[in-house]
């Protein structure tokens, strides 16, 4: 396996800590979980037939909240994150050739394919932010090689 395991990425991560731009970082853990999220759900609906709007500009994916009021709503986003890749799973499993019905040109498969390297990219991305912060690997070990 040449990936670390989502669920461990977000790990034991003190949601007070999700904030921090450590070592002049452009994003936040919290900002990329949020950006991971908009992209995930649009994908997913274009999967499912939808016909999403784009943003107007790359920049307008990656607005978000202040930051989590508490740990259950850092849970919360989290738990967004890990059940849509749940769902995109399933989404692999139909016709992958199959076009999109809002993007003719597009197959499903690139959108996934799109979907698996943007999600891999900023994934590795907090995978740093806490290696900065002092909390990588998380107290399990896990599946993080």
């Amino acid at each position: 396996m040449a990936h670390v395991s989502p669920d461990a990425v977000f790990e034991a991560i003190d949601w007070t800590s999700v904030c921090e731009k450590p070592g002049g970082a452009s994003h936040s853990i919290w900002e990329i979980l949020n950006h991971l999220i908009y992209w995930q759900d649009y994908c997913l609906m274009l999967l499912e037939g939808d016909s999403p709007t784009s943003p107007e500009h790359a920049s307008y994916s990656w607005e978000c909240p202040q930051g989590p009021v508490d740990e259950q709503q850092w849970l919360d986003k989290v738990e967004n994150l890990l059940s849509g890749l749940v769902l995109a799973e399933k989404a692999s499993a139909i016709e992958l050739e199959g076009n999109l019905l809002a993007r003719p040109q597009e197959s499903r498969i690139e959108v996934l394919e799109s979907l698996v390297g943007h999600n891999s990219y900023h994934l590795g991305q907090i995978v740093l932010l806490r290696q900065l912060q002092g909390s990588w690997p998380p107290p399990s070990g896990g599946n993080t090689w």
